[in-house]
């Protein structure tokens, strides 16, 4: 087995020989100017010494611009529109933002001329089978014929094209310029490549690190729930032994000497009804909780969040009162009757007639977290007629120009009675691990409202926090629907 292994290792260091014997007869063949060599050098050392993305884009135009005077610019294709843009150029730099490629420049994967440039595709990896595709580097004599994407035969293989690199003037560019800028490219792309993965992996160690913090604080801790209804329901079974020794008091001895007590019989049947209904009540509650448990689990643990490396919406038409503000606080009812907490329901979402297009699940811990934090921090204060009040209230109201001029917005609101929070804490409300100074002995980890603006911004809506009379509103907007007339709107509102 040892000499297996050996022997497998030693073809895998020749075959890396080889390669290495292949790069120095391609070298050779090449035979780059001194010029093009400190070139390439000049490029590869920069590549290594800048870390940002931008900074990149700057030195793959900025070294040819300083060391050849040739202009160039760089499209890439845009991951949100897959269209052409112009990410940079020698002229302006770093373009914010990219600007749609323009004709006659399109994407090709061979290189092609316009009148006045030479275009160039970029390939992640030199791409395989290119043998075909020959270049005559001394002018057309004959002499010497190469690749056109040098060495093609290597380990690497087919890969997406990146976007299309540009260098001019035309007239100013003989073959071997042609072909040096064709290798140049293919260095962007490699090096490009690696960084776009190396970026793709951080963010999505930054989405997994996220993630976690929301499982931990969505999920986890509100798991933590079943414990108290098994201790609920471990405490109905007890009962049923009480129930079994009532029962042999009140049966006979088995002489037919002792009657039945009537009156006796008639409570423990009553018991028997109440623990029935106990029963009923902590299984209703573990079913609503484990739905509630398993919408989040669903919404949190979809895979195409660990494909992309983020959130990703699945939405659909609902009713929000309905279907999302009804079962939420619905589940955080105890909660909040515990806490004192009196529920203000408002009049204009009980008979709404438009849907609004999110993701259910993903909102549901929005209005969660809500709930939550408003069983926690709600405060009692005097109200206007002076009688006291501690109270959470929701709603919605219609908005005008959102999210542009002439656009209609939908604001969510829940308010909850007490002081408002200081000034400095307001502007750092809806950061992560932000937790303010009367939280103080209360369970939580400052993840709740950051959360909330996570999921909203991904709706294309946005979140604020107002103080208003006796107490604090916290709200958010979502864009209406486009498919909803105004006139059912403002009616569904009113």
């Amino acid at each position: 087995m040892a000499a297996g292994k050996k022997s497998s290792s030693l073809r895998e260091f020749e075959r890396i020989c080889r390669r290495v014997e292949e790069k120095s007869a391609s070298y050779d063949r090449y035979n780059f100017s001194s010029r093009y060599n400190d070139f390439l050098k000049a490029f590869f050392d920069l590549a290594q010494e800048f870390d940002s993305l931008d900074d990149f884009y700057r030195i793959c135009v900025a070294v040819p611009l300083k060391m050849t005077g040739f202009v160039s610019r760089l499209y890439l294709i845009s991951d949100s529109s897959s269209r052409l843009e112009l990410v940079c150029d020698s002229r302006r730099g770093v373009l914010k933002p990219p600007e749609p490629a323009r004709e006659p420049i399109h994407l090709s994967s061979i290189p092609y001329e316009t009148s006045d440039s030479y275009l160039i595709p970029i390939y992640a990896k030199v791409p395989l089978g290119r043998s075909e595709d020959v270049l005559d580097v001394n002018g057309g004599n004959g002499q010497r014929q190469t690749s056109l994407w040098g060495d093609s035969g290597g380990a690497g293989g087919w890969s997406r094209i990146l976007g299309m690199y540009e260098v001019k003037p035309l007239a100013r560019m003989d073959e071997s310029d042609r072909f040096f800028f064709q290798k140049y490219t293919n260095r962007i792309g490699f090096n490009l490549h690696n960084r776009l993965i190396a970026l793709q992996n951080i963010d999505h160690l930054k989405f997994i690190n996220t993630l976690v913090m929301d499982i931990e604080h969505n999920v986890i801790v509100p798991n933590m729930y079943f414990r108290h209804l098994f201790n609920q329901l471990r405490k109905r079974i007890g009962e049923l032994d009480d129930l079994k020794d009532e029962g042999r008091r009140l049966a006979c001895d088995g002489t037919g000497s002792k009657a039945v007590d009537e009156e006796a019989c008639e409570r423990w049947l009553a018991h028997c009804d109440r623990v029935k209904r106990d029963f009923l009540a902590c299984q209703q509650e573990l079913v609503k909780h484990h739905a509630n448990i398993s919408l989040f689990l669903e919404s949190l643990f979809r895979r195409e969040h660990f494909e992309r490396g983020h959130l990703v919406l699945r939405p659909r038409r609902c009713f929000v009162e309905k279907e999302i503000i009804g079962p939420q606080l619905e589940h955080y009812a105890s909660r909040l009757r515990a806490a004192r907490v009196t529920v203000e329901k408002p009049r204009n979402m009980l008979e709404e007639e438009f849907q609004v297009l999110v993701d259910v699940g993903l909102l549901a811990q929005v209005y969660a977290n809500l709930f939550s934090n408003a069983a926690k921090y709600t405060r009692e204060v005097v109200n206007h007629e002076g009688h006291p009040r501690k109270a959470m209230a929701y709603g919605r109201e219609l908005v005008d120009d959102f999210p542009e001029p002439g656009k209609k917005g939908i604001k969510f609101n829940v308010f909850t009675t007490g002081p408002h929070l200081p000034e400095d804490e307001q502007k750092r409300l809806f950061q992560d691990g932000m937790r303010g100074r009367d939280s103080k002995g209360i369970p939580g980890t400052g993840h709740g409202l950051s959360f909330i603006r996570h999921v909203i911004e991904l709706h294309g809506g946005t979140v604020g926090y107002e103080p208003t009379p006796e107490g604090n509103n916290f709200y958010f907007i979502l864009p209406v629907p486009s498919t909803i007339p105004p006139t059912d709107l403002v009616d569904a509102v009113r």
